[in-house]
């Protein structure tokens, strides 16, 4: 497969490819730029993935670069955060991080050209009027009594707002182009406002600071970017993207070009939903492995490998659509059964007494880690007499199809041996508290002698040498696919998304590390949490169960 057939093809692409091969660009640079003012998710990786893949396939650039033209709800701790996430993600941006605050004397610069010209104003309505001139999208906005000031005077009073000589929202310089356009962006949109705030780049040298319309453009230029790729909620912006560009002297006019963003079931994307989730508790914080964050994913278990994979999967359109949670689930499932070593934890405990096995006694096994791969070695699994299974394994009685411990029947125990349920002891309740087996000794790594079949495999964990555990149980944090569109999406949460569970594991995962995936045999996949868990307190998250338990109820 060539180079080119191995790119996933998208109308991004198509597009890139003709400019390149009209001799319209020789080179691809691309950026991604986030505002600093909150924690990356599962959507702004779709950006990442497509920003930076296609300046990786095409040997281009990619910048990082921070948006940053709101100090008083960015910080730098959102910038390290975005910083970390990208890298972990697995890319690397081109040269220096980038920030709009770099720009913001070429800004001011070109808003003076603009004024200049006759095409920007320092307006005096209040915010409130502005927004009542503007009209609607029926009705057609109008002038502003101070729209036809003079250059000369324009320019005076600019600087005044530079100079702190205005108040927050008693003036603003506005982009002097059509009322009565059909697009309400283009009605004479602010391009300065006054903001007494200190910035974490540019500390109080500023009190003006300039919109997002008409700082990314000019970026986008300054930069040399070949292709400026947002998403559809700035399909309208473009225009004035072009229009701020047309009407000033700059080296280069790049091009915006829109993919519909990632819209995923069972969960929300909006930052203030999301922000009304940690601010009112109803999630531990922005790393909780519920949310959609990068950093709550990659603390329950997502891998880069299976995000990046992910978003290879749902492609790039214009089209909006909602996909589906389990095409994310798939993914890190996919990822884990390939590449997660196995290892046996037992989440709801019973004992297991094998009675014809010596007390005191430790049998050290040999299991593999990977069941097809055997380069990833084996590890030693201690066996004795005392015994932790699964609650749910073991039944008094049973049909046919109970393929797990039934009472005076058998069973094999995972690379061990076969045992058979002799009797049990209950507590006052009914409760069964213990198991009593006897083994058979022979049966290890092979058939019974007299040739009977034993078709039921359990797993387990010696009951003396096992590491108490905490686990995790994680689903979707919400009860609806979509609770966006509900009227108060926070009633839809799911009060079953996080169950606490306690049991042991076997003692080799007193040293796994944090965030490297597991898979629990026979109970789904799991790592240690990357804050909670250590040596001496573990705690594991479920990342994914081995199959889709949602399914059956979807299709219902």
């Amino acid at each position: 497969m060539s180079e080119a057939e191995a790119r996933p093809s998208n109308f991004i692409r198509q597009i890139i490819d003709k400019d390149l091969a009209d001799g319209k660009h020789t080179t691809v640079h691309t950026r991604f730029p986030p505002e600093p003012n909150g924690y990356l998710h599962i959507g702004h990786a779709k950006s990442i993935c497509l920003n930076f893949g296609i300046a990786q396939d095409y040997q281009g650039q990619c910048n990082l670069r921070f948006d940053d033209t709101n100090p008083e709800k960015e910080n730098l701790e959102y910038v390290e955060s975005i910083k970390k996430d990208v890298t972990w993600l697995g890319f690397d941006w081109s040269g220096e991080v980038c920030y709009s605050s770099d720009y913001f004397d070429k800004l001011y610069e070109y808003a003076i050209e603009l004024i200049q010209k006759g095409l920007a104003y320092v307006d005096e309505l209040t915010p409130e009027q502005i927004r009542e001139y503007r009209g609607t999208l029926t009705e057609p906005g109008k002038h502003s009594p101070y729209r036809d000031r003079s250059v000369e005077e324009n320019l005076a009073l600019f600087e005044k707002m530079r100079a702190g000589e205005f108040a927050e929202g008693q003036a603003c310089l506005r982009a002097k182009i059509d009322m009565a356009s059909s697009f309400i962006v283009m009605r004479d949109p602010v391009l300065y406002r006054v903001r007494f705030a200190e910035h974490h780049q540019t500390g109080d040298k500023w009190c003006i600071y300039p919109m997002y319309d008409f700082t990314h453009c000019i970026s986008d230029a300054l930069e040399g970017i070949t292709h400026s790729i947002c998403t559809l909620e700035f399909q309208d912006n473009r225009r004035l993207y072009d229009w701020v560009l047309d009407n000033i002297t700059i080296p280069c006019h790049p091009r915006q070009y829109e993919f519909s963003r990632l819209n995923l079931e069972y969960t929300v994307m909006s930052k203030r939903k999301l922000n009304q989730l940690v601010t009112e508790k109803l999630v531990t914080g922005w790393d909780d492995p519920r949310m959609p964050t990068i950093s709550g994913l990659r603390r329950r278990g997502f891998t880069p490998s299976a995000i990046r994979e992910f978003c290879k999967r749902i492609g790039v359109t214009k089209q909006e659509n909602m996909i589906e949670y389990s095409a994310l689930e798939s993914c890190i499932r996919d990822d884990l059964n390939e590449n997660a070593p196995r290892a046996m934890a037992v989440l709801d405990p019973v004992k297991l007494v094998i009675e014809n096995f010596a007390a005191g006694t430790v049998e050290i096994l040999t299991l593999a880690n990977h069941p097809n791969k055997p380069e990833m070695g084996d590890r030693e699994v201690p066996f004795t007499r005392e015994l932790w299974i699964e609650r749910e394994d073991f039944r008094e009685e049973a049909n046919k199809k109970y393929k797990r411990l039934v009472l005076g029947k058998e069973v094999r125990l995972r690379g061990a041996y076969v045992i058979k349920a002799e009797r049990i002891e209950k507590d006052e309740q009914g409760n069964i508290t213990t198991i009593f087996c006897s083994y058979d000794p022979e049966t290890l790594g092979k058939n019974p002698a007299d040739g009977r079949k034993v078709k039921g495999v359990i797993h387990w964990v010696s009951a003396e040498k096992g590491v108490p555990a905490e686990f995790r149980l994680y689903e979707r944090l919400f009860t609806v696919p979509n609770p966006g569109a509900a009227d108060n999406f926070a009633e839809t949460i799911n009060p079953e998304s996080l169950v606490k569970v306690q049991g042991y594991v076997e003692p080799s995962l007193v040293e796994a590390k944090p965030e490297f995936g597991y898979q629990f045999e026979r109970m789904g996949y799991f790592c240690a949490d990357n804050k909670d868990s250590s040596p001496q307190a573990l705690v594991f998250n479920r990342t994914v169960g081995l199959r889709d338990s949602f399914a059956k109820i979807d299709e219902e």
